[in-house]
């Protein structure tokens, strides 16, 4: 049965993503958006790693109360822990700027950085190279690695991956 109620949330998340990105789908309304959201919050509560990603990265970053905010960004620390690579990003960013629930830690801004980068995201090899080069994130100034990370981003160029 686990596959069952899987593939039903991944249904749930493929139409919530139809939804979200497709306004011929059903004319924007209150109503459609409010569905929309139920399906990204049911898939993201199930666990589902692209959900928690784009779900968390909605509550995290566009709502008012300090509780949404809170378990938008547990959720993309959630999906970065599964491998997301753009939540891999955005949780370099939570710990490099601090929110309430994740106080600023650049060592593990750097560590999320190296991550994302790894992984093909070029922003966040575009940040360590900074970091690097101006000896931001607790990061001595290094010619070295700033130059590979530049390098690093330089084949990496724009993949999918890069949206924050």
């Amino acid at each position: 049965m686990p596959q069952a109620s899987s593939l039903f949330i991944r249904l749930e998340f493929r139409l919530a993503e139809r939804l979200f990105q497709n306004r011929w789908l059903l004319p924007r309304s209150e109503r459609t958006q409010r569905l929309t959201m139920r399906l990204f919050k049911r898939c993201a509560e199930a666990g589902h790693p692209d959900a928690l990603s784009v779900y968390g990265h909605m509550l995290f970053h566009r709502s008012l109360s300090p509780q949404d905010k809170a378990r938008g960004a547990r959720y993309v620390v959630e999906a970065a822990q599964a491998g997301d690579v753009k939540s891999q990003y955005q949780v370099a960013q939570i710990y490099e700027h601090g929110c309430a629930q994740y106080p600023r830690r650049e060592d593990y801004a750097v560590t999320w950085y190296a991550r994302a980068a790894q992984s093909g995201h070029y922003l966040a090899a575009e940040r360590l190279a900074s970091a690097f080069r101006l000896g931001e994130l607790g990061l001595s100034i290094d010619a070295s690695q700033a130059a590979y990370w530049e390098q690093f981003a330089e084949h990496h160029p724009h993949n999918d991956v890069t949206a924050a």
